[in-house]
């Protein structure tokens, strides 16, 4: 049975963190933020653990992380990478509704700064829009509900999931 639960997957620099906050505090949902977790876990910051393991066992310790979550209730912020462990997103999928922030390579890029300072799973070489085109599809592939934020403020955007997640 499913849960209760809003699962927020995207780009980095999407709003999961901000919107997800935001949003759990519109419907009075839990916030739950993965990559926190595995922060918390691991004893380092997400691009020291990048750069210690590497970003195939990061990408390991992300789905572990994330199929070993228990909750109900609440908004779970993903990491950007939890998309490339099918495990873990089916696992996801069975605890809630999974919904794909989605936005512009365009506003994207010019949210983010230093992809590896930010801790972005990043394959030796990629560019952002590399990265953008590879996960797109699987963004999608998994996602219960898409929903457009481009130009959309945070409380605009809380409000347009709320709708989302309440058909």
């Amino acid at each position: 049975m499913k849960k209760g639960n809003i699962i927020l997957i995207g780009m980095p620099g999407c709003g999961k963190t901000t919107i997800g906050t935001e949003l759990s505090e519109l419907i009075g949902y839990g916030y739950i933020d993965s990559d926190s977790v595995i922060v918390a876990r691991e004893g380092k910051r997400l691009n020291e653990l990048i750069a210690e393991v590497g970003r195939e066992n990061f990408l390991d310790i992300e789905a572990k992380i994330n199929s070993e979550l228990c909750a109900d209730r609440c908004v779970i912020a993903t990491g950007g990478s939890v998309i490339y462990r099918e495990a873990a997103m089916e696992k996801l999928k069975t605890m809630g509704t999974v919904v794909y922030l989605k936005l512009s390579y365009e506003t994207i890029a010019s949210r983010l700064g230093d992809l590896k300072a930010r801790g972005v799973a990043l394959k030796e070489g990629f560019t952002l829009k590399d990265l953008y085109e590879e996960r797109t599809p699987l963004y999608e592939k998994y996602a219960d509900i898409a929903v457009e934020l481009d130009g959309a403020t945070v409380l605009e955007a809380a409000e347009k999931l709320k709708k989302a997640v309440q058909k």
